[in-house]
């Protein structure tokens, strides 16, 4: 499932990994996102936990924004779930903020599951 010729990619990866092994499916999104978090700080990552970014409609920028799970400014975004099962909506919302920010590499994690390989799903735009 890693990818050897992107190390952030492996990193978080791994790090998801060693948070369902510990955790284990069933929980709230929020409780594996505090637990990636410390995971990745744990690895020496830097990026930005619940990125928020400003909503730009037609060149306007708007009171709103948008909410990045975890964010490596213009190298990856994370979205994370805690779903039954993942549907094509939670890809077209990856692959919109990976537009929206010129981002070309996202995964997206459901932690939900028995194996967490069967729950990642890597996306270039």
């Amino acid at each position: 499932m890693t990818d050897e010729r992107d190390p952030i990619t492996a990193t978080v990866i791994g790090a998801a990994i060693e948070v369902h092994r510990e955790m284990g499916p069933g929980l709230l999104e929020s409780v594996y996102q505090a637990c990636l978090e410390h995971e990745l700080r744990l690895r020496g990552l830097e990026f930005e936990p619940q990125a928020r970014r400003p909503l730009v409609y037609k060149g306007v920028a708007l009171p709103d924004e948008f909410v990045l799970d975890i964010y490596i400014p213009g190298r990856l975004i994370v979205e994370l779930k805690a779903v039954e099962k993942l549907i094509p909506v939670h890809d077209a919302q990856l692959l919109t903020y990976l537009r929206l920010t010129r981002t070309k590499v996202g995964l997206l994690i459901n932690f939900n599951v028995p194996v967490l390989k069967d729950g990642i799903k890597r996306m270039i735009l």
